[in-house]
Protein backbone atom coordinates (compact mmCIF):
# COMPACT_ATOMS: atom_id res chain seq x y z
CA UNK A 1 0.00 0.00 0.00
CA UNK A 2 1.43 3.35 -1.07
CA UNK A 3 0.71 6.68 0.57
CA UNK A 4 0.95 8.38 -2.81
CA UNK A 5 1.58 7.25 -6.34
CA UNK A 6 2.68 9.90 -8.81
CA UNK A 7 2.08 9.27 -12.50
CA UNK A 8 4.59 11.07 -14.70
CA UNK A 9 8.10 12.48 -14.44
CA UNK A 10 7.88 15.86 -16.13
CA UNK A 11 8.18 19.13 -14.22
CA UNK A 12 4.85 18.56 -12.44
CA UNK A 13 5.47 14.96 -11.44
CA UNK A 14 9.03 15.53 -10.27
CA UNK A 15 8.08 18.59 -8.23
CA UNK A 16 5.28 16.60 -6.62
CA UNK A 17 7.84 13.87 -5.90
CA UNK A 18 10.21 16.33 -4.21
CA UNK A 19 7.49 17.74 -1.97
CA UNK A 20 5.87 14.43 -1.01
CA UNK A 21 9.26 12.84 -0.37
CA UNK A 22 10.29 15.73 1.89
CA UNK A 23 7.02 15.20 3.77
CA UNK A 24 8.12 11.59 4.46
CA UNK A 25 5.31 10.14 2.35
CA UNK A 26 7.74 7.80 0.54
CA UNK A 27 6.14 8.39 -2.89
CA UNK A 28 6.24 5.88 -5.71
CA UNK A 29 6.77 7.66 -9.04
CA UNK A 30 5.82 5.83 -12.23
CA UNK A 31 7.60 6.77 -15.44
CA UNK A 32 5.76 6.40 -18.70
CA UNK A 33 6.75 6.47 -22.35
CA UNK A 34 8.67 9.75 -22.07
CA UNK A 35 10.64 9.94 -18.82
CA UNK A 36 11.32 13.57 -18.07
CA UNK A 37 8.36 14.78 -20.09
CA UNK A 38 8.32 17.24 -22.98
CA UNK A 39 11.33 19.19 -21.72
CA UNK A 40 13.57 16.30 -22.73
CA UNK A 41 12.89 17.29 -26.36
CA UNK A 42 14.16 20.84 -25.73
CA UNK A 43 17.88 21.47 -26.15
CA UNK A 44 17.92 24.65 -24.08
CA UNK A 45 15.53 26.13 -21.52
CA UNK A 46 16.07 29.84 -20.93
CA UNK A 47 12.95 30.78 -18.96
CA UNK A 48 13.10 28.46 -15.93
CA UNK A 49 14.03 30.54 -12.86
CA UNK A 50 17.45 29.99 -11.38
CA UNK A 51 19.37 29.33 -14.61
CA UNK A 52 20.56 32.71 -15.93
CA UNK A 53 22.63 31.08 -18.67
CA UNK A 54 19.88 28.60 -19.59
CA UNK A 55 19.88 24.85 -19.05
CA UNK A 56 19.48 21.79 -21.23
CA UNK A 57 15.96 20.39 -20.84
CA UNK A 58 17.12 16.84 -20.16
CA UNK A 59 19.66 18.10 -17.62
CA UNK A 60 16.98 20.12 -15.81
CA UNK A 61 14.74 17.07 -15.52
CA UNK A 62 17.66 14.92 -14.40
CA UNK A 63 18.49 17.41 -11.64
CA UNK A 64 14.89 17.45 -10.46
CA UNK A 65 14.79 13.65 -10.40
CA UNK A 66 17.99 13.45 -8.36
CA UNK A 67 16.58 16.00 -5.95
CA UNK A 68 13.46 13.85 -5.47
CA UNK A 69 15.59 10.70 -5.05
CA UNK A 70 17.69 12.47 -2.42
CA UNK A 71 14.59 12.82 -0.26
CA UNK A 72 13.52 9.21 -0.77
CA UNK A 73 11.25 9.18 -3.82
CA UNK A 74 11.22 5.80 -5.58
CA UNK A 75 11.03 5.49 -9.35
CA UNK A 76 9.72 2.62 -11.44
CA UNK A 77 9.01 2.31 -15.15
CA UNK A 78 5.39 1.36 -15.76
CA UNK A 79 2.52 2.29 -18.02
CA UNK A 80 -0.86 2.50 -16.33
CA UNK A 81 -3.46 0.72 -18.42
CA UNK A 82 -6.49 1.18 -16.19
CA UNK A 83 -7.49 2.70 -12.88
CA UNK A 84 -10.21 2.12 -10.31
CA UNK A 85 -11.02 5.25 -8.33
CA UNK A 86 -14.41 3.98 -7.11
CA UNK A 87 -13.13 3.34 -3.58
CA UNK A 88 -10.05 3.95 -1.48
CA UNK A 89 -7.45 2.58 -1.56
CA UNK A 90 -7.30 3.29 -5.28
CA UNK A 91 -6.16 0.55 -7.64
CA UNK A 92 -3.90 1.14 -10.64
CA UNK A 93 -3.16 -1.65 -13.09
CA UNK A 94 -0.03 -1.57 -15.25
CA UNK A 95 0.27 -2.83 -18.81
CA UNK A 96 2.10 -5.83 -17.36
CA UNK A 97 -0.91 -6.74 -15.22
CA UNK A 98 0.54 -5.62 -11.89
CA UNK A 99 -1.96 -4.05 -9.47
CA UNK A 100 -0.84 -1.19 -7.27
CA UNK A 101 -2.81 0.36 -4.43
CA UNK A 102 -2.54 3.90 -3.15
CA UNK A 103 -4.21 6.11 -0.58
CA UNK A 104 -3.72 9.12 -2.89
CA UNK A 105 -2.79 9.55 -6.54
CA UNK A 106 -1.22 12.53 -8.29
CA UNK A 107 -1.74 12.48 -12.04
CA UNK A 108 0.98 14.33 -13.95
CA UNK A 109 0.85 12.46 -17.24
CA UNK A 110 1.07 15.62 -19.32
CA UNK A 111 -0.19 16.35 -22.79
CA UNK A 112 1.49 15.28 -26.00
CA UNK A 113 1.94 17.85 -28.73
CA UNK A 114 0.42 16.84 -32.03
CA UNK A 115 2.94 16.80 -34.86
CA UNK A 116 2.52 16.42 -38.59
CA UNK A 117 4.05 12.94 -38.58
CA UNK A 118 6.88 13.32 -41.08
CA UNK A 119 10.06 11.31 -40.40
CA UNK A 120 12.21 14.37 -41.05
CA UNK A 121 10.08 16.40 -38.64
CA UNK A 122 10.50 13.82 -35.89
CA UNK A 123 14.28 13.76 -36.35
CA UNK A 124 14.50 17.52 -35.89
CA UNK A 125 12.27 17.96 -32.84
CA UNK A 126 14.26 20.12 -30.46
CA UNK A 127 16.55 21.24 -33.29
CA UNK A 128 14.32 23.70 -35.05
CA UNK A 129 11.05 21.78 -34.89
CA UNK A 130 9.04 22.68 -31.81
CA UNK A 131 5.48 23.02 -30.54
CA UNK A 132 6.04 25.95 -28.17
CA UNK A 133 6.71 29.49 -29.34
CA UNK A 134 6.85 30.80 -25.78
CA UNK A 135 9.57 28.26 -24.98
CA UNK A 136 11.70 28.56 -28.09
CA UNK A 137 10.78 31.71 -30.00
CA UNK A 138 13.63 33.81 -28.58
CA UNK A 139 16.18 31.46 -30.18
CA UNK A 140 15.14 32.66 -33.64
CA UNK A 141 15.79 36.35 -33.67
CA UNK A 142 15.94 38.10 -37.03
CA UNK A 143 15.46 34.90 -39.05
CA UNK A 144 12.41 33.55 -40.91
CA UNK A 145 10.27 30.89 -39.23
CA UNK A 146 7.12 28.96 -40.10
CA UNK A 147 4.00 28.09 -38.13
CA UNK A 148 1.65 25.25 -39.10
CA UNK A 149 -1.98 25.57 -38.04
CA UNK A 150 -5.15 27.55 -38.43
CA UNK A 151 -6.74 27.78 -34.98
CA UNK A 152 -6.38 30.30 -32.19
CA UNK A 153 -3.25 28.59 -30.87
CA UNK A 154 -1.53 29.00 -34.23
CA UNK A 155 -2.58 32.66 -34.35
CA UNK A 156 -1.24 33.28 -30.84
CA UNK A 157 2.03 31.52 -31.61
CA UNK A 158 2.46 33.47 -34.87
CA UNK A 159 1.82 36.83 -33.26
CA UNK A 160 4.19 36.04 -30.41
CA UNK A 161 6.93 35.06 -32.86
CA UNK A 162 6.76 38.44 -34.60
CA UNK A 163 8.64 39.79 -31.58
CA UNK A 164 11.71 37.86 -32.69
CA UNK A 165 11.56 36.49 -36.23
CA UNK A 166 12.20 38.55 -39.34
CA UNK A 167 9.21 36.92 -41.06
CA UNK A 168 6.59 34.49 -39.79
CA UNK A 169 5.17 32.20 -42.47
CA UNK A 170 1.80 30.75 -41.48
CA UNK A 171 1.02 27.52 -43.32
CA UNK A 172 -2.61 26.37 -43.42
CA UNK A 173 -4.09 23.50 -45.41
CA UNK A 174 -7.37 25.33 -46.00
CA UNK A 175 -8.30 28.69 -47.52
CA UNK A 176 -9.58 30.21 -44.29
CA UNK A 177 -8.62 30.00 -40.63
CA UNK A 178 -10.61 28.15 -37.98
CA UNK A 179 -9.49 30.76 -35.46
CA UNK A 180 -11.73 33.43 -33.98
CA UNK A 181 -12.21 36.41 -36.28
CA UNK A 182 -10.33 38.84 -34.05
CA UNK A 183 -7.26 36.57 -33.87
CA UNK A 184 -7.35 35.81 -37.59
CA UNK A 185 -7.61 39.51 -38.45
CA UNK A 186 -4.59 40.32 -36.31
CA UNK A 187 -2.53 37.74 -38.18
CA UNK A 188 -3.80 38.71 -41.62
CA UNK A 189 -2.97 42.37 -41.07
CA UNK A 190 0.38 41.98 -39.35
CA UNK A 191 3.24 43.28 -41.54
CA UNK A 192 5.69 40.55 -40.44
CA UNK A 193 3.32 37.64 -41.14
CA UNK A 194 2.89 35.98 -44.53
CA UNK A 195 0.03 33.50 -44.88
CA UNK A 196 0.26 30.53 -47.24
CA UNK A 197 -3.21 29.13 -47.95
CA UNK A 198 -3.94 25.55 -49.08
CA UNK A 199 -0.43 24.56 -48.07
CA UNK A 200 0.99 21.55 -46.26
CA UNK A 201 4.53 20.60 -45.28
CA UNK A 202 5.88 17.72 -47.33
CA UNK A 203 9.39 17.61 -45.89
CA UNK A 204 11.51 19.35 -43.26
CA UNK A 205 14.98 20.07 -44.61
CA UNK A 206 18.17 19.98 -42.58
CA UNK A 207 18.37 16.43 -41.21
CA UNK A 208 21.99 16.12 -42.40
CA UNK A 209 22.90 19.42 -40.72
CA UNK A 210 20.95 18.47 -37.56
CA UNK A 211 19.00 21.73 -37.72
CA UNK A 212 16.09 23.06 -39.74
CA UNK A 213 17.23 24.77 -42.94
CA UNK A 214 13.94 24.96 -44.81
CA UNK A 215 10.71 23.25 -45.83
CA UNK A 216 9.30 21.59 -48.92
CA UNK A 217 5.70 22.73 -49.26
CA UNK A 218 2.83 21.35 -51.31
CA UNK A 219 -0.13 23.29 -52.66
CA UNK A 220 -3.06 20.96 -51.94
CA UNK A 221 -5.10 22.38 -54.84
CA UNK A 222 -2.50 22.31 -57.61
CA UNK A 223 -0.15 19.66 -56.24
CA UNK A 224 2.81 21.93 -56.95
CA UNK A 225 5.83 21.78 -54.64
CA UNK A 226 7.94 24.71 -53.52
CA UNK A 227 10.80 25.37 -51.11
CA UNK A 228 10.62 27.79 -48.20
CA UNK A 229 13.78 28.94 -46.43
CA UNK A 230 13.14 29.04 -42.67
CA UNK A 231 15.19 28.32 -39.57
CA UNK A 232 12.40 26.85 -37.44
CA UNK A 233 9.06 25.10 -37.75
CA UNK A 234 6.49 25.70 -35.00
CA UNK A 235 3.76 23.08 -35.12
CA UNK A 236 0.56 24.51 -33.62
CA UNK A 237 -2.09 21.92 -34.39
CA UNK A 238 -2.99 21.14 -30.79
CA UNK A 239 -2.12 18.92 -27.86
CA UNK A 240 -3.59 15.63 -26.71
CA UNK A 241 -3.82 15.23 -22.93
CA UNK A 242 -2.70 11.80 -21.75
CA UNK A 243 -5.88 10.88 -19.90
CA UNK A 244 -7.13 7.67 -21.55
CA UNK A 245 -6.77 5.47 -18.42
CA UNK A 246 -9.02 7.83 -16.44
CA UNK A 247 -11.92 8.07 -18.88
CA UNK A 248 -15.32 7.59 -17.29
CA UNK A 249 -14.01 8.23 -13.79
CA UNK A 250 -12.52 11.72 -13.73
CA UNK A 251 -14.20 14.84 -15.06
CA UNK A 252 -12.67 16.07 -18.33
CA UNK A 253 -13.37 18.90 -20.72
CA UNK A 254 -14.44 18.37 -24.31
CA UNK A 255 -10.93 17.51 -25.53
CA UNK A 256 -9.85 15.38 -22.58
CA UNK A 257 -8.07 17.71 -20.16
CA UNK A 258 -8.78 16.87 -16.52
CA UNK A 259 -11.05 19.38 -14.80
CA UNK A 260 -9.71 20.42 -11.40
CA UNK A 261 -10.41 22.82 -8.58
CA UNK A 262 -6.89 23.98 -7.83
CA UNK A 263 -5.43 20.48 -8.31
CA UNK A 264 -8.32 18.46 -6.86
CA UNK A 265 -10.27 16.25 -9.25
CA UNK A 266 -13.87 15.17 -8.73
CA UNK A 267 -12.59 12.11 -6.81
CA UNK A 268 -11.35 13.00 -3.29
CA UNK A 269 -7.77 11.83 -2.94
CA UNK A 270 -6.99 12.03 -6.66
CA UNK A 271 -5.11 15.13 -7.76
CA UNK A 272 -3.85 16.37 -11.12
CA UNK A 273 -0.96 18.67 -11.98
CA UNK A 274 0.79 20.05 -15.03
CA UNK A 275 -0.26 19.96 -18.65
CA UNK A 276 -2.77 17.14 -18.11
CA UNK A 277 -5.06 19.73 -16.50
CA UNK A 278 -3.72 22.91 -18.12
CA UNK A 279 -4.76 23.68 -21.69
CA UNK A 280 -3.73 27.34 -21.40
CA UNK A 281 -0.17 27.91 -20.15
CA UNK A 282 1.77 24.67 -20.73
CA UNK A 283 5.03 25.97 -19.24
CA UNK A 284 7.56 24.08 -17.14
CA UNK A 285 7.29 26.61 -14.32
CA UNK A 286 3.48 26.47 -14.17
CA UNK A 287 3.63 22.67 -14.26
CA UNK A 288 6.12 22.68 -11.40
CA UNK A 289 3.88 25.05 -9.44
CA UNK A 290 0.84 22.79 -9.77
CA UNK A 291 3.03 19.80 -8.88
CA UNK A 292 3.84 21.54 -5.60
CA UNK A 293 0.15 22.31 -5.05
CA UNK A 294 -0.92 18.71 -5.70
CA UNK A 295 1.71 17.40 -3.28
CA UNK A 296 0.56 19.74 -0.52
CA UNK A 297 -3.07 18.80 -1.21
CA UNK A 298 -2.22 15.10 -0.99
CA UNK A 299 -0.33 15.60 2.26
CA UNK A 300 -3.24 17.51 3.80
CA UNK A 301 -5.70 14.90 2.58
CA UNK A 302 -3.74 12.12 4.27
CA UNK A 303 -3.42 14.15 7.46
CA UNK A 304 -7.16 14.76 7.49
CA UNK A 305 -7.76 11.02 7.25
CA UNK A 306 -5.16 10.21 9.89
CA UNK A 307 -2.97 8.34 7.41
CA UNK A 308 0.38 10.10 7.79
Amino acid sequence: MENVIILGTGAAGLTAAIYTARANLNPLVLEGLQPGGQLTTTTEVENFPGFPEGVDGTELMDRMRKQAERFGARFEYALIEKTDFSARPFTLTTDGGTSLQARTVIIATGASAKYIGLPSEQKLIGRGVTSCATCDGAFYRNVPVAVVGGGDTAMEESLFLTRFASTVHVLHRRDEFRASKIMADRVLHHPKIQVHWNTVVEEVLGVEQNEVTGLILKDVKTGANSTLDVKALFVAIGHQPNTAPFAGQLDMNEVGYLVTQDTRTNIPGVFAAGDVQDPHYRQAITAAGTGCMAALEAERFLEKHGET
